[in-house]
This record gives structure tokens, sequence and C-alpha cells, in this order.
């Protein structure tokens, strides 16, 4: 079985414009800034045959590729791809002190801490988990050939490490941007990356 995954993180909220940290538990809305991200997006890939659409369980993932669902593609909502919860810091300021708090964490799960985590939220095993069980979800349809992903910036970063084989502790190897793409094909036995980081569709009006 061979399949290409088309795999993006959501458009431009308004938290993402100032910095803030929404998380698995900040449901926001995309701003005007990622509606027309999503507009870029669709007119460079509207051409693709997807067979198939998946989504997070956060309405900005769907808002981020509307388009493609208007267009009478399947889709499905799948929590495994939801963001990490950062817990008690989800939607805070940016201030000195939050800066340090994800400074430190970062650290740790960089040191290989990968169990760390914020009060009431999730470390980077646990959305493993979920991940891995969203991607069995995904694989296990054959019949669908090409797939387009639409998730979240640091889950992204889990799923490529967990797609290419690499240690969680190099998820910022994976550099990412709003409505992004990282093109992945896998050929019955390895998953590679065919597109990374791709912003062109971005430069377009």
């Amino acid at each position: 079985m061979t399949k290409t995954l088309y795999i993006v993180r959501h458009g431009q909220t308004d938290l993402n414009k100032q910095g803030i940290v929404q998380g698995r538990g900040r449901d926001t809305d995309l701003n005007e800034e990622g509606r027309k991200q999503a507009r870029q997006f669709f007119e460079a890939y509207k051409s693709v045959p997807f067979d198939k659409v998946y989504i997070s369980e956060l309405k900005r993932t769907q808002q981020s590729i509307q388009p493609f669902i208007d267009l009478g593609i399947p889709y499905e909502k799948l929590s495994g791809l939801d963001e990490l919860a950062w817990g008690i810091y989800e939607g805070t300021p940016n201030t000195p002190e939050t800066k340090a708090a994800f400074l430190q964490l970062m650290r740790e799960w960089i040191g290989g801490n990968l169990d760390a985590k914020f009060e009431k939220g999730e470390s980077p095993n646990e959305v493993r988990l979920r991940q891995l069980e969203a991607l069995q979800t995904i694989m296990s349809h054959t019949e669908e050939h090409t797939v387009l992903i639409c998730m979240h910036g640091r889950a992204l970063r889990l799923l490529l490490c967990l797609l290419t084989g690499k240690p969680l502790t190099e998820m910022d190897s994976f550099p990412h941007q709003n409505l992004v793409l990282y093109k992945v094909a896998f050929n019955g036995e390895k998953y590679e990356i065919v597109s990374f980081n791709n912003a062109d569709h971005l430069k377009h009006d």
C-alpha cells in the first residue's frame, strides 16, 4: 500500500498573532489573515485528488480546509490530531514568567524528559500515544491513496518525528508557520518527507 499525506498546520488565529499559546483547550477561530491563508492553500491544491480529509476536533482545523469539504470530499475528526494541551498556560498573557516556564519545559524535552508537562497539560509521550491511534486509523484505509491532514503546530512536530523515526527530542527540527505544508509519501514500508515546510502557496494573493 502506498499513500501520500498532505499535512498542514491550521491558519492564523488572533492568539497566534499575539504569540499566545492556545493548546488543546482553546477552541479558537481563524482571524482574517488565517482565512486568507486558507483561501491561498485551497487555490494552490484544489486540483489534488484527495480521497479524504482528516482534522482535529478543534474548529480552527476545519475552518482551514473547509473549501475542500465543500467540494464534497469526505472528512473525519480525530482527537489524536488535537494540539498538545499546555494546561494552566493556555491562553495566558505572554510575560517574562510564562516565557521562562516554556523555555524550561522545552529544555526538559530536548534533554530527554518526554514525560514532563505543565499542570493539567500533556507530555510529548502522551500526545504520541493518541497520535499512534490516529495514524492507525488513517493508514487502515487502504483505499485512500491521497489524504489531507490539518492539525496544530506542536502536534505537527511530534507527528513528523513519529513518521520519520526521529526521537521526539528532535521535534524542533521541523519548523512551521500557519498553513505551511509537509507532504509525506508512504511507499508501503517507510515514510519520506517529499515537501518540507512548504509555504509557496502563501506567496500568492
